[in-house]
Formats: C-alpha cells, structure tokens, sequence
C-alpha cells in the first residue's frame, strides 16, 4: 500500500520505470535510484524541477493539459497511459457518477443465453465475474469459483494450467483493474480485490505497482481445459451501453477448428446435468 497519492504514484512508478538510454540522457556512474531522477523529468517536460516535486508529491492540484502533455511525453506513455494520468488529475466531482456494481441487463441476459456456441461473460471494473453463459460457465468448470478473472489468475491453483500463457494473462489482469482504476480512484470494491490480492499472492503486489494500464481489446488466447485439452480462441471485448463499467466478452473459435469441436463437447457437457434430471424426474413419476 503506498501513502501517496494515486497521480503521484503513477507518476513516480513510469519514472522508475526509465533509464537515461531510454530517454537520450547520459548515464555516468552509478545512480542512487531507479529509472530517471525528478529533475531529469523536470528537464525533459520543460517544467521546474520544483513544480515537476510537487506533482509528483500530490502537492499539484491541477497542472494544465499543456503540462501533462509535457509530462507524458518526457514519460514516453503510450496513449493508454496518457488519457490514465490526465483521468487521474480529474476532480472528483468531474469524475463520472454511478461506476459501481449493478445488474446486468435482462436483454444482455437473453442475448448470451442464445448463443449456444460461444462463452460470453461480463466483467466489472475490478474483473468480478457478474453473469455468464452456460458455455463461459463449462469453459472455467476446473477452477474453485467463477467468481473475478484476477483472482482465478493468481489465486486459485487451476489458473496456471488453464491459462497457457499464464505471464500474459497475469499482466492484462493487473493492467486492466489498473485502468478501470484510473477512473474511479475511490472505488471500493477495486480497493478490496487490490487489497486482498496483493496479501495473497506477491506476483500480484508487485505487477500493481509497475502502474501499467491497458484495457481489455481483440487478442488470441492459448486455453487449456482440464477435459477437451487445448484450445486456441479469438478473444473480444465490448463496452455495454448504457452501462460503461460493464464489458462484454466474448470468446470465439475458427469454425471446423479443433477448438471449435471443443466447445461443442464443454456444450454438452454443460447440458448433460439437465438431461440427467429431466430422465431422473421422469423415471420417478
């Protein structure tokens, strides 16, 4: 847990984050600290080392766009971290209202329900699983619970086998809670994953404070189901309207694709407990 701020935290992670090579600056000797002293970023943003002190030490309020561009340029954030470090120089009252756990519409509901062929899920800001498929539910049928993506990563012993490129998986996890926390700083269910990931598992603590963002977007993933074995998907994700929080995704396979052929052993696989009570009724009437 850190005791500054989270635009002074941020800001003093991608720094250290830095080598003088990184940025064009000589490296003579050896240096006290990691990655590039204040000044250096002072220099490079074309700002006061004084004023560059104070925004990092949260003693800046409200340092103008010109500044930040500045800054995150002499930072070399991508564009990811860019909208994150202005997001958190935002007041709260100019932050967005209401970014907390709801529902899940009726109509996204149906919507997952007919596709018999896909696992779709939905996630909140800290990753919390808050509806899914009866496919999405077979597909994650080794772990304890389907529960929070992150805690399923690094907490639970199925996460290392199940994602085959677990390092990678670990990472998006981190970066993804990290950006949803960009926009609502105060958010107490993101402080409570944060919190009791990081007492669980150190790989967790110490990705959180590389302070690297990313959100969730179109990639392959490397599966491996402890019954149908491998399977390599195309994997999206979508905002919900109405509902910003709230991210939609979706997992596919290649059609005629072993994966593909997977996915219709975990359908019936996933269907076979309702069948099996459908006889078991019936044979009892």
């Amino acid at each position: 847990m850190s005791n500054g701020t989270p635009l002074g935290d941020f800001l003093r992670a991608r720094r250290e984050a830095l080598k003088p090579h990184d940025v064009g600056l000589p490296e003579h000797g050896r240096r006290r600290v990691p990655g590039l002293r204040r000044e250096e970023v002072a220099l490079l943003a074309g700002v006061s080392s004084d004023y560059y002190i104070r925004l990092e030490q949260g003693r800046e309020n409200s340092p103008s766009p010109q500044v930040l561009g500045a800054v995150a340029q002499a930072l070399k954030l991508d564009a990811e971290s860019t909208d994150h470090l202005n997001r958190l120089c935002l007041a709260a009252s100019q932050r967005p209202r209401d970014r907390g756990e709801t529902e899940v519409s009726p109509q996204l509901l149906q919507l997952m329900d007919g596709w018999e062929h896909t696992p779709a899920f939905v996630v909140g800001p800290a990753l919390d699983i808050m509806a899914g498929n009866s496919l999405a539910t077979a597909l994650h049928s080794g772990f304890e619970k389907f529960d929070n993506l992150a805690r399923m990563v690094f907490v639970d012993p199925a996460g290392r086998d199940f994602y085959q490129e677990w390092e990678r998986a670990a990472h998006s996890c981190v970066a993804e809670i990290r950006a949803a926390y960009g926009h609502d700083p105060e958010s107490a269910r993101i402080t409570e994953v944060m919190t009791e990931l990081s007492a669980r598992s150190e790989e967790f603590a110490a990705l959180w404070q590389l302070h690297d963002v990313k959100g969730k977007s179109q990639e392959g993933k490397h599966l491996k189901h402890p019954q149908v074995g491998d399977l390599h998907i195309r994997f999206a994700a979508f905002t919900v309207n109405g509902s910003p929080h709230q991210q939609l995704v979706v997992y596919q396979a290649e059609p005629g694709s072993p994966t593909a052929a997977a996915f219709e052993a975990l359908r019936a696989m996933a269907t076979r407990p309702k069948q099996a009570r459908a006889g078991a009724v019936n044979a009892g009437m």
